[in-house]
């Protein structure tokens, strides 16, 4: 790791252990919890997409006539990460992207869809975000989760979004919350399933080849200009910061559920 991905990893360290160490994982006691959480995690899941797609269409070429666009490395990373994010297997081998995946995870584990199914029909119908957004109720957490990624897909910088790709999403949920999960699976198999496999799956698809690579790719994106380096660690800190919120907006919802 050159030293300005060291920099960036160690000043980012707290806000990482912040979310790692969240009282979110072990609020978590009951199938009910579960749901709670499922249903405001899926807009994470959903607008991960975006920021991948953002990344493919500055990175690779997905015009006509095609033409080579910058590094081959670049392009194989990304183009490796959208295969399996959006054309994945479930458990029968069937394939599915990671988000309908995770909305066949919520009606096993009998979450919440609806607002979701909604909001996807929205923008199926040609709706904007904000639109789309607009007709759904969802968790405020959640509102304001989607709607930092896409002001930074907005208006963000190619080595912004890239950085945020690299540290700001994956690798967020920790070992004690996948134990959680599992044992709460081995009281419910017929409503886990599938949730537990997707974390799983997640975790197998997004390991250490996917993030070495992308680390690569950031480094690439800053090159040796510290001003890049300093806008991509401040884009990470935000989106971290972002995400701390949206764990605690899940938390509150599971600490006082009559408020929800």
């Amino acid at each position: 790791m050159n030293e300005q991905l060291n920099f960036l990893s160690t000043r980012i360290e707290p806000l990482r252990e912040r979310l790692t160490s969240h009282p979110l994982y072990a609020s978590v006691r009951t199938i009910d919890d579960l749901r709670l959480f499922m249903q405001s995690h899926v807009w994470a899941v959903w607008d991960f997409m975006s920021l991948l797609k953002s990344l493919q269409r500055s990175l690779t070429c997905v015009d006509v006539p095609w033409l080579p666009v910058g590094n081959p490395e670049t392009r194989y990373l990304i183009n490796e990460i959208v295969v399996g994010e959006e054309s994945d297997v479930d458990p029968a081998g069937n394939r599915l992207s990671h988000f309908e995946l995770y909305l066949k995870a919520m009606h096993e584990a009998g979450a919440n869809t609806d607002q979701m199914t909604a909001f996807v029909g929205e923008l199926t119908q040609g709706r904007t975000i904000e639109e789309a957004l607009a007709t759904v109720r969802l968790p405020d957490g959640s509102r304001q989760f989607v709607n930092f990624t896409f002001d930074l897909i907005k208006k963000g910088k190619l080595h912004e979004i890239a950085a945020v790709f690299t540290f700001g999403r994956e690798d967020l949920i920790p070992d004690l919350f996948i134990a959680l999960v599992r044992q709460l699976r081995d009281q419910s198999p017929a409503q886990l399933g599938l949730f537990t496999y997707y974390l799983e799956r997640h975790i197998e698809v997004d390991g250490d080849h996917h993030s070495h690579l992308a680390k690569a790719m950031t480094a690439e994106l800053c090159g040796s200009d510290s001003q890049r380096w300093n806008e991509a660690t401040l884009a990470v800190e935000a989106a971290l910061e972002a995400r701390i919120a949206l764990w605690t907006s899940v938390y509150d919802q599971i600490s006082q559920p009559e408020n929800v």
